[in-house]
């Protein structure tokens, strides 16, 4: 047999299931017997130490109770829903460098756990617990609309595509299908694409509407560069799907564009 690695790991010492346990990297100590270096695992806290992030968490929450969430930065919104996702660890740092990287608390709850988890503290665990808070706020959002009409209800529609697609790093296109009142049926994405393109098949457009019995859709996409401006190719699109649908008793509505700061309507600029 060959001589010992100098290095060793202590079997007794757990190790963190995931990001929720601690992070810092795990110091060295040499055992007295052997004077071996083996990894300890990392001390706990102090008491100083786990009173000033206990005493802060305490006091946020209290805020929160007391005045709702008009008292609190979005870093602190962010910092609040961190703390129970990873208990064991002051969670302002991440929240601050997770609305660094990404912007907005949108930008953060829309963003790809594979982008969520390069920001340091930040495992899969609670990057999939993140996914889950943006994936209720849409369905929330989603049942405010379903069975109202939509027309009505505009600035509802486009928060729920906003919140649903301006933090996609690809192009989707999405459709919504409305009954002969104007309301929603059902809402599909039916094409990803890449960075800058999407295949739209105006036929298949056309053909899911009458399965569904919708005579009316709106038309969305996103572009992953923010601006929301319609491209010639975008409007010819549009145009080759309304001459598509019209004959078969379906209306376009609009074709909507998100970006990550706002929106544009063919409608509205009178492009359709």
């Amino acid at each position: 047999m060959g001589a010992k690695p100098p290095f060793d790991f202590d079997a007794d010492a757990p190790e963190p299931a995931d990001e929720r346990g601690f992070f810092a990297d795990q110091p060295a100590r040499r055992t007295a017997a052997s004077g071996e270096r083996r990894f300890a695992p990392k001390p706990a806290l102090k008491d100083a130490d786990e009173a000033h992030y206990h005493g802060h968490r305490d006091r946020l929450r209290s805020r929160y109770r007391d005045n709702g969430d008009t008292a609190l930065a979005d870093y602190e919104l962010l910092e609040l829903l961190l703390f129970r996702l990873i208990p064991r660890r002051d969670t302002k740092p991440i929240a601050k460098a997770l609305l660094d990287r990404f912007g907005t608390l949108s930008g953060v709850l829309g963003a790809p756990p594979a982008l969520l988890q390069e920001v340091k503290g930040i495992g899969e665990a609670v990057a999939l617990d993140l996914k889950l808070v943006s994936t209720i706020a849409h369905r929330m959002l989603k049942s405010e609309l379903r069975g109202k009409k939509v027309l009505s209800s505009w600035s509802q529609v486009i928060e729920y595509c906003h919140a649903a697609m301006a933090s996609e790093t690809r192009e989707q296109f999405r459709i919504l299908f409305l009954d002969k009142r104007n309301a929603l049926i059902a809402d599909e994405v039916q094409q990803t694409g890449t960075i800058d393109h999407t295949p739209v098949y105006p036929r298949e457009v056309v053909k899911r509407a009458l399965e569904l019995s919708a005579t009316a859709v709106i038309l969305v996409h996103n572009h992953p560069s923010g601006d929301p401006t319609p491209s010639r190719a975008d409007i010819d699109m549009t145009k080759t799907i309304i001459d598509t649908a019209k004959p078969l008793g379906v209306s376009v509505h609009d074709h909507i564009i998100i970006g990550r700061d706002g929106h544009a309507s063919l409608r509205g600029l009178r492009l359709i």
